[in-house]
């Protein structure tokens, strides 16, 4: 009952927060909106206001923003007026699709800040918790156990600071002031570059060490915009890599995340927060992709529509769309046998 009241709750939020990007921005833009759903199927509960209906689903497993001059057919009037979505600028449309995606990235940053506020953010002490064998710290003699005071000249108080101390080098020789059994040592350590382009020396934080520390509300949210922003990029570099085959795909269906999700539920509800806001930034890139119907693939369509000067016919975009679609469903077929094939291993 956790896993699916969990369940429920990670994928609601995952795609309000989309379908309200593409609504607000709609809205925004002066486009009429049909209809905001949250979920495919049945209608569960609905109201209408205004021109608006909003309704929830019975299958959370999505949601549209159904909008005035996307489809010909059935927009019948209103597909020529002013306040439909083909009537927009390229600009103006650009941004009530690229709205959705970003409002995932928003929201990973406010759970990031909630987190950061409520149960704090995990600071790594300077202290060494291992060394690499023949590493540039191993050589010097360095020792797990022994706490790190001063890089150069310039004071330590934790891991951050001291990672960022050791990457000013360059590459050039730093002096290391650390402390082992209360007596105060210095060593001459030369870092070396790794294969994401810093300098580190090989050394690992003592996690038995490390503190927790609640950030104010301003700090918090300047930390999940970073952390967001990293983590994005993490994402896209590794996608990159998977494309060259650098890196073996890894990509998890439905049941997996069920599963991802009902074990971070029982763990607690900081696990649980921070799984969602992971989630919401790999949906917020995965929407960005330029595969029909996802938001990229109609980016890719308006693109064509700049350079050609006119619109793709409204009819065989909707049959390009409606092929992407259904490779999308075979995809998420093909991934959720290779969940349940690892799932049963």
């Amino acid at each position: 009952m956790l896993t699916f009241v969990a369940v429920v709750f990670v994928f609601v939020l995952l795609i309000l927060f989309h379908e309200l990007g593409h609504f607000m921005m709609a809205r925004y833009v002066g486009i009429k909106v049909y209809e905001f759903s949250v979920g495919f199927g049945t209608k569960v509960f609905s109201f209408k206001r205004g021109d608006t209906l909003y309704s929830l689903r019975l299958i959370p497993l999505g949601g549209y923003v159904r909008m005035a001059g996307m489809d010909p057919e059935e927009d019948a009037g209103d597909y020529d007026a002013p306040y439909s979505f083909n009537k927009k600028s390229i600009w103006q449309r650009f941004w009530v699709i690229v709205a959705g995606p970003l409002m995932n990235l928003v929201l990973a940053a406010l759970l990031l800040a909630i987190i950061y506020m409520v149960y704090g953010l995990t600071v790594p002490s300077s202290h060494i918790g291992g060394v690499v064998e023949n590493s540039p710290a191993a050589l010097a003699g360095l020792e797990p156990g022994d706490k790190i005071l001063k890089v150069n000249s310039v004071p330590v108080d934790n891991w951050t600071e001291l990672t960022e101390e050791i990457n000013k080098s360059a590459g050039k020789e730093i002096i290391l002031r650390f402390e082992r059994n209360g007596v105060v040592y210095e060593k001459t350590v030369v870092p070396k570059l790794n294969e994401d382009g810093r300098y580190i020396i090989g050394i690992k934080p003592d996690p038995n060490k490390a503190t927790t520390e609640r950030l104010n509300p301003f700090a918090a949210v300047l930390k999940g915009i970073e952390v967001t922003f990293n983590v994005s990029v993490m994402i896209v570099v590794l996608l990159g890599k998977m494309i060259a085959g650098i890196e073996p795909p890894d990509l998890a269906g439905p049941v997996k995340i069920v599963s991802f999700i009902g074990g971070a539920a029982e763990t607690g509800l900081f696990q649980l927060l921070q799984l969602t806001a992971f989630l919401s930034i790999n949906v917020g890139l995965f929407n960005l992709f330029p595969i029909p119907p996802l938001d990229g693939g109609r980016l890719v369509f308006l693109l064509i529509e700049k350079l050609r000067g006119k619109p793709i016919d409204p009819a065989k975009e909707n049959f390009i769309h409606m092929i992407g679609f259904g490779l999308l469903i075979l995809l998420v077929i093909v991934v959720t046998f290779d969940d349940i094939r690892t799932l049963l291993e």
